[in-house]
């Protein structure tokens, strides 16, 4: 069971209102994965299970936070997104990288290892 709360509290959804604390200002904790999903996106629902993964073997070095587009599309439109799914990492409150589409666990573990530095 203590698995599963930390996976719980390293992956959630997030919205506009509270994008700005637990995304940009939790970067200055953790660093910050943002799946920019929609439901009716294939390669949204391709991608999750891999980004899950990917957070769950780095054992709390980042957290994945979700973002429903139909809901959030102020969002979508400030990191001015041109296709679903796109996944932004912030650390330190800023943009340190991103990419589109679905992706392998390996490649997910590589472009981190490229952003983060390990």
């Amino acid at each position: 069971m203590g698995k599963m709360e930390k996976q719980r509290s390293d992956i959630y959804d997030v919205d506009e209102s509270d994008f700005q604390s637990r995304v940009v200002e939790a970067s200055h904790e953790t660093a910050i994965l943002v799946d920019f999903w929609a439901a009716w996106c294939a390669p949204c629902i391709a991608l999750a299970p891999a980004l899950v993964r990917v957070v769950t073997e780095r054992h709390g070095e980042v957290r994945l936070a979700k973002v429903e587009v139909d809901d959030n599309m102020r969002l979508a439109g400030h990191y001015k997104l041109r296709g679903f799914p796109t996944v932004i990492l912030f650390r330190e409150g800023v943009e340190l990288g991103r990419f589109s589409g679905a992706r392998s666990v390996h490649w997910i573990h590589d472009w981190l290892r490229v952003h983060l530095g390990h």
